[in-house]
């Protein structure tokens, strides 16, 4: 059976020009190598929206992306969506905006996300691998690259492994496939006393969140 996949990442000021003015963008997605239905970009806090919009618009038209969007003419929308404000977020807002966004916007079944920094190592089918663990198995409601070729560590923090995966708790916004239906919900407010692991700067931010629901629910 065939699944609509949205490929996206992101950009801000700091990132732009290396994701759109080299052949970053294409690359990060062609190594998942799957025929994604929609390629995205984010863009985020960035000081001249039109210029990055120019290059966005030319990654449109030679089928890198298939559509580009600003975060803040969406955000309110999004907040209000999943019941959350600014002031709900606080200093996790800048950190959160972006993926809440997407959610909200997402027009396929599935979502894969990387952040603008973060990209494959190498060639690898393992999309529709993770597509055909979610419908095996209801538990399971993210699923990532291994992000540090660290292996054992991941075999020691899980609990049951196949073939191509390792199944554990945890959950990243560095890299992320999720069936969109389970995150276009109400789902980030909930706490975990094992999520005081993310970093304080970031306050009550969008992983943070996802994970103390993933964790409250098994």
């Amino acid at each position: 059976m065939d699944y609509t996949v949205t490929f996206e990442t992101k950009c801000w000021e700091g990132d732009w020009k290396r994701l759109l003015q080299t052949d970053r963008l294409r690359r990060m997605a062609d190594l998942n190598d799957f025929p994604f239905t929609e390629k995205v970009l984010i863009i985020n806090n960035v000081k001249n929206y039109e210029e990055v919009a120019r290059y966005a618009g030319q990654a449109v038209q030679n089928g890198c992306l298939t559509r580009y969007f600003r975060v803040d003419d969406h955000a309110d929308q999004a907040l209000d969506f999943f019941g959350l404000s600014r002031e709900a977020l606080g200093r996790g807002y800048v950190y959160s905006i972006a993926e809440l966004v997407s959610l909200y916007l997402c027009q396929t079944e599935f979502l894969l996300h990387f952040a603008g920094d973060c990209i494959p190592a190498e060639h690898g089918a393992w999309i529709a691998k993770a597509i055909d663990l979610f419908n095996a198995d209801v538990r399971i409601k993210v699923a990532n690259l291994l992000w540090n070729r660290n292996s054992a560590q991941a075999e020691h923090e899980s609990f049951e492994q196949t073939s191509d995966f390792f199944k554990g708790f945890g959950f990243s916004d560095q890299c992320y496939l999720v069936r969109v239906s389970d995150f276009r919900r109400r789902i980030y407010d909930y706490s975990h006393p094992a999520s005081a692991r993310y970093p304080a700067y970031g306050g009550e931010l969008f992983e943070k969140r996802v994970d103390s629901w993933m964790r409250c629910h098994g």
